[in-house]
């Protein structure tokens, strides 16, 4: 998940285009949220904005720090 929202760094994406593109999509719908709150904790508060009845968006001013955290694996 953390892959995609680097990719759309700054957009919008969808719960269903984040599972699509995260290989979740056969998961729970709510196993996006549970992800998302793990990343917002090792990113810190305001990286990850939630757009209400639209996503979720990388705040770009973490956008280095999630790539060093993707780096990290």
């Amino acid at each position: 998940m953390l892959r995609v929202l680097v990719d759309a760094a700054g957009r919008v994406t969808s719960r269903s285009e984040l599972a699509r593109r995260a290989g979740l999509a056969e998961q729970s719908e709510r196993r996006s949220d549970a992800i998302l709150v793990v990343l917002r904790r090792a990113l810190g508060p305001g990286s990850i904005r939630t757009v209400r009845s639209r996503g979720w968006m990388l705040e770009l001013t973490h956008l280095d720090d999630a790539k060093r955290l993707l780096d990290d694996d």
